[in-house]
């Protein structure tokens, strides 16, 4: 075949052409090899940015020596990852029950509060707000059953018939926590805390066929002191999905714990400390660079007015009381009709400021037990979970004639020798009133220290129930004094407290409520209070627990907390609040046995005692006051529940204080002594001491 010239010129085109491509394919190459391989580099590289929160260490509660009530401590915790835990709920359920029983077999206790019973036939615990929130939860009408609720999460979380009932309730307990805790891919959830050292040896060791399940090393928070007033230290808790909602916008996360109750609670802002957050730069799952962009800041130490040995003291002095109260048993109680007694309050303030320097009640409890078997103590006889010091409600009896004393003299309705007389009997609008003897013609400082009622009575009539009401409210009655944890406000005796319990209000009311009957409900709290009042010449702090606020080492002061006035009665003369105290003063010296005798500790007390009669028992025995006298360091108030001689615990209240406080070398005399009772012309009781023994 013969070429033409035309054949030859596309053939050298063709050439041409496929060398101009090879050219520009090798200068291509070379661009990307050479000059621009670092960017081509870097789009081979992956690189991802994280950040971690970091949690900080929440601060320790000590008491107004230093002495930790509530601390921190390194511990081991279980923790579900979300990420790679089985997303089926068959392998989800079989990683629990396999991690339960590891845990089981080894003591250690895993969350749960599935308010149902761990056996069948299932039934609803004792607590009606957890019942209402788990149907609430579980979209449950309000008849709903705890069979109900049972068949609700076994089929929502595929927990069938092929697991035993105990698995079943285990399973179901477990994933309702979860729904609690807002387990999600944004939050994980703590199964266990705390757990030793051998179990996280035994969990890391078969990690690998558990899914999801990690350990993580965290600060715990531990109980140091857990009989120190437990139930203003309160307890803290997880963060629960409703809950989230309004605590997401002040940083916290569903992981985080918060302040349940007590100081916990109140002092949360102050206590939780400042999340860190960490930032991690990865690339092709390399961690290359880390970064703390917020750091750390621990939460500070709150320390209380509370002294834990004093505390300590109380509770063995009111204890030891209704422990002894049968060797007390005398005419009087019999006559009475007095049983045995188990339940009352102490509280003990600074003078000087309200702080609260101790507060007990009686039942109690320990928070190391509360943290351990919640349902005992919830169940326990007489609510050992109510604090009777700041929430029991009580009528004062003649504790309050203090009060009425102090309206009389400051509206000079009276002087201190204004006299009224007493014959035993007085008649009002129909109806006889006895007193407690035939005092004759009696002024204020003699009818505080004998009690009597005609003087109070006759006075009252005269001041009126408006002016009685006004001097109340100024005492700090009727509402709550301010104390950081909260407490009961209880209400006054007069017209609009009868008006809300639907009583019929008499022109006689007044007379009962100017000695501290009639409808009156106070705190023992509130009664402390009233007595630190009259020491301090009618100005009324607010009772507090913080003293002040440390870093968290305990080693720098950062706040002082300052007494807080919450009210002023200004007295026209400055022989006002002097009478009320003199009578108080006689009354020390009066009615007292000689083992608990109140004259002989150096210094003169100022108390008022009162047997206000209630409902649904014959009396309580009541008792407030303040010492020394002459400049006060404590103001106390105590009361027994159906019972008598409350007064009896005055003498080794201020000696306790003396001894842990002070730190004076003084013993602490125990209650007990049995005593007899006569009654001399005047008709004031006189008690005889018969035996004595003494704690040191």
């Amino acid at each position: 075949m013969k070429h033409t010239a035309f054949s030859y010129v596309k053939l050298t085109l063709a050439s041409m052409l496929v060398l101009l491509a090879g050219c520009a394919c090798a200068w291509r190459l070379m661009k990307i090899q050479i000059v621009e391989s670092d960017t081509y580099t870097a789009k081979r590289i992956s690189t991802q940015k994280y950040t971690q929160t970091i949690s900080a260490t929440r601060g320790e509660i000590v008491d107004s020596s230093g002495k930790a009530i509530i601390e921190n401590k390194v511990g081991y915790n279980v923790i579900i990852e979300p990420d790679t835990f089985p997303e089926d709920n068959a392998k989800g359920n079989q990683v629990l029950l396999s991690l339960t029983s590891i845990l089981d077999e080894n003591g250690v206790e895993w969350s749960t509060s599935l308010p149902i019973s761990d056996t069948q036939p299932y039934t609803f615990t004792d607590d009606e707000n957890a019942v209402s929130k788990l149907k609430e939860n579980l979209k449950m009408n309000v008849y709903a059953t705890a069979d109900n609720c049972m068949d609700k999460l076994k089929s929502d979380y595929n927990i069938d018939d092929s697991y035993t009932p105990e698995q079943q309730r285990i399973l179901a307990g477990i994933r309702y926590e979860m729904q609690l805790r807002g387990f999600s891919l944004s939050n994980r959830f703590t199964l266990a805390e705390d757990v030793p050292l051998n179990v996280v040896i035994e969990l890391k060791e078969r990690g690998v066929t558990l899914p999801g399940m990690d350990i993580v090393e965290e600060a715990l928070r531990s109980v140091a002191q857990g009989d120190v007033v437990p139930h203003e230290i309160g307890t803290v808790g997880p963060i629960y999905a409703e809950e989230y909602e309004k605590l997401k916008s002040e940083g916290y996360a569903l992981d985080d714990t918060v302040g349940k109750s007590g100081i916990e609670r109140a002092m949360e802002s102050t206590l939780r400390g400042t999340d860190g957050i960490k930032e991690f730069t990865v690339e092709n799952g390399v961690v290359v660079s880390s970064d703390m962009k917020t750091p750390v800041e621990a939460g500070k130490t709150v320390q209380l007015t509370v002294n834990s040995d004093y505390q300590r003291e109380l509770q063995n002095i009111l204890d030891g009381f209704i422990n002894n109260f049968d060797s007390l048993r005398d005419s009087k109680t019999e006559q009475l009709g007095l049983k045995k007694i188990s339940c009352g309050a102490i509280v003990v303030l600074d003078a000087k400021t309200a702080g609260v320097l101790g507060m007990v009640t009686a039942p109690t409890y320990n928070l190391e037990d509360y943290k351990v078997d919640y349902e005992a103590i919830l169940n326990a006889e007489n609510t050992p979970l109510v604090n009777r010091a700041t929430d029991g409600l009580y009528r004062p009896g003649s504790t309050f004639k203090t009060i009425t004393a102090t309206a009389g003299l400051n509206e000079q309705i009276i002087t201190g020798n204004s006299t009224y007389f007493c014959g035993h009997t007085y008649h009002f609008k129909d109806h006889d009133y006895n007193c407690t003897g035939s005092h004759g013609d009696i002024a204020v400082t003699q009818a505080l220290r004998v009690s009597c009622n005609i003087f109070f009575y006759k006075l009252s009539e005269e001041l009126t129930i408006d002016r009685i009401s006004e001097y109340a409210t100024k005492f700090g009655l009727g509402q709550s004094t301010g104390l950081e944890t909260g407490d009961a406000a209880g209400h006054l005796s007069n017209q609009e407290t009868f008006a809300e319990l639907g009583a019929d209000w008499t022109v006689g009311q007044v007379l009962q409520s100017a000695i501290g009957q009639g409808e009156w409900a106070v705190t023992p709290l509130q009664m402390a209070n009233v007595a630190c009042t009259i020491a301090n010449n009618g100005t009324r702090y607010e009772p507090h627990l913080v003293d002040s606020i440390w870093d968290y080492s305990h080693t720098t002061k950062l706040e002082q907390k300052e007494p807080v006035v919450a009210d002023q009665i200004t007295p026209v003369n400055d022989d006002v609040f002097q009478y009320v105290e003199n009578g108080m003063i006689a009354a020390s010296t009066n009615n007292f046995p000689t083992r608990y005798s109140l004259s002989d500790l150096g210094f003169d007390v100022a108390v008022k005692t009162g047997t206000p009669q209630v409902s649904n028992r014959v009396q309580d025995s009541f008792f407030i006051g303040y010492a020394p006298a002459d400049d006060p360091e404590i103001a106390f108030a105590g009361v027994i529940e159906g019972g008598e001689y409350s007064k009896y615990m005055i003498r080794s209240i201020i000696q306790a204080y003396e001894k842990t406080v002070r730190g004076e070398q003084v013993s602490v005399d125990a209650v007990g002594a049995q005593t007899t009772v006569s009654t001399d012309t005047t008709g004031t009781e006189t008690t005889t001491s018969t035996t004595s023994t003494s704690t040191h």
